[in-house]
């Protein structure tokens, strides 16, 4: 994965100066202790920093401060060991920029009858400190996350590290460049949006580029290098020579060898101009031979985010999806991918939706090694492009949009079911993806379409809604999640609330 290796979340402890030495030298103990055992054991995505306990205003501000400049810093986790007045914070909160957890916790796990005693008690007032900052939070309209438990506790230490991977990749958002060769398809709506407000609410730079731009770095590309790339092809994928299309091996062979042409100069077109992610055209493909199908499969499975038709919204959020992730993707049994609602399945009792795209689904989610094929596109008037071909991981999931309302922008989430087809797609030759969306086919793509979702999407059967509902939270976006739980009645009542939320913030 790329760029998230160095991200950091400090860790504050609040307290004041009314205690004494002996129990501030407590509270920095047992702040460091957590610190230290959480780094040790609780598998976090990211580094824990202890910072020194927070007792003035001055030295709050000062610290919030230099989280909001420290490029390393993706967020800051607040746990007040004792009571920490609040109005100490207003001045650090008025000035943070950044995702913000508020840990309930305290040092102890139970309460020693026995022995508690005042200073005891004094040392240990989680529970009554931890109100104050909530307080304060709150009347200052502040987003930032809760969590409650011990920090011991395996299940607190999994909602903090979800939440750590959700804000780097917020903190990976905010210097975001998705590499946009071409424009959007012509004449669609739900692709195209406001690309300066996108900045502004994520940090997203979607800078055009035209096709030739590439094509140049593809005319510099060594017939070595692609020999070598082809080669490696070969070692890691099954290559399917006779299609039954007519096809000769040579032939086939070409094909591949334009892909991975094609591969190698956007790797180091993207290096070149420090892109994580990017979004091409079918219709906007001039010098080139072919569109790009397996280069793009190639990409995506290394951490690259991509948008069909120019989408760049939906490759920004598989880039999110990707960075959210790392390290969780196990091949075969979790991962993420770019996705399209392509057609229904409308018997009775096997209602489904077949997901899938002309070429660029990514194969993180392949279910067994992924074969590559050429054949006819039927789009996009040029040559037959390489692909991988294959079924999808089967399991619980979600598919998610971000959409352009106009005056916000708008999450949309569904939470899937990925079945097995009920049958082979031998005349269908791309990457394939059956799903059974919930509550039902019927009710999840009403609310789907009433809440304005796109057709494409970003799949995981590694994120949950906790998280991306966490996401749109920390950028500052609405967010619609269709689940179980949803009926049409409920979902047109959010809409019209959230639509007199957000129309009232602008």
């Amino acid at each position: 994965m790329i760029g998230l290796e160095e991200f950091e979340f400090w860790f504050l402890t609040g307290s004041q100066d009314l205690y004494g030495e002996e129990t501030l030298k407590q509270v920095a103990i047992d702040s460091k202790k957590i610190v230290d055992e959480l780094n040790a054991k609780a598998g976090f995505p990211c580094k824990l920093v202890w910072k020194e306990t927070l007792l003035t205003p001055s030295s709050i501000h000062k610290t919030l401060e230099e989280a909001n400049a420290c490029d390393k810093c993706a967020g800051v986790i607040v746990w007040c060991h004792t009571f920490s007045p609040a109005k100490m914070w207003i001045a650090g909160l008025n000035a943070y920029k950044k995702p913000l957890l508020q840990l309930n916790t305290q040092f102890n796990v139970e309460i020693p009858y026995a022995t508690m005693d005042m200073d005891f008690m004094n040392l240990n007032q989680s529970a009554h400190g931890d109100r104050e900052f909530g307080f304060i939070t709150s009347r200052m309209d502040m987003p930032r996350k809760v969590i409650v438990g011990h920090w011991a506790d395996e299940c607190t230490q999994k909602r903090i590290a979800d939440w750590m991977r959700v804000a780097r990749a917020v903190a990976d958002g905010k210097t975001l460049r998705v590499i946009r060769f071409g424009d959007n398809m012509r004449e669609v709506a739900v692709t195209d949006g406001d690309k300066v407000e996108a900045m502004i609410k994520f940090g997203w730079s979607v800078p055009y580029y035209g096709i030739g731009d590439l094509v140049a770095y593809m005319n510099e590309v060594s017939q070595g290098d692609i020999d070598a790339l082809f080669d490696e092809y070969n070692q890691k994928y099954e290559i399917v020579y006779d299609c039954g299309n007519g096809f000769d091996k040579d032939f086939v062979i070409g094909q591949i060898k334009e892909q991975a042409k094609i591969e190698i100069a956007l790797r180091k077109f993207l290096k070149d101009n420090d892109g994580k992610a990017l979004c091409t055209n079918f219709q906007d493909l001039h010098g080139m031979k072919q569109l790009p199908g397996l280069a793009i499969q190639r990409l995506l499975a290394d951490g690259y985010g991509f948008g069909a038709e120019g989408d760049w919204k939906t490759s920004a959020l598989v880039r999110t999806f990707k960075a959210m992730t790392a390290g969780q993707v196990v091949a075969g049994k979790k991962g993420n991918a770019f996705m399209e609602d392509y057609t229904y399945n409308l018997v009775k009792g096997k209602e489904a939706n077949m997901g899938s795209h002309m070429l660029e689904v990514d194969p993180e989610i392949a279910v067994s090694k992924p074969k590559i094929e050429v054949h006819h596109l039927g789009i996009g008037d040029k040559e037959p492009p390489a692909r991988f071909v294959f079924n999808t991981l089967e399991g619980e999931g979600l598919v998610a949009a971000v959409v352009d309302m106009g005056n916000r922008f708008r999450c949309v989430i569904n939470e899937i079911n990925v079945i097995p087809p009920e049958a082979p797609l031998p005349k269908l030759p791309v990457a394939r993806m059956l799903w059974q969306p919930y509550p039902s086919l019927a009710t999840s793509a009403e609310a789907w379409i009433l809440a304005g979702g796109g057709h494409h999407t970003a799949f995981s059967n590694i994120i949950t809604r906790e998280q991306l509902q966490d996401w749109a939270e920390m950028v500052g976006i609405e967010c619609v999640a269709i689940g179980k739980e949803t009926t049409i009645p409920q979902i047109r009542n959010e809409l019209r609330w959230n639509a007199a939320y957000w129309n009232a913030k602008r």
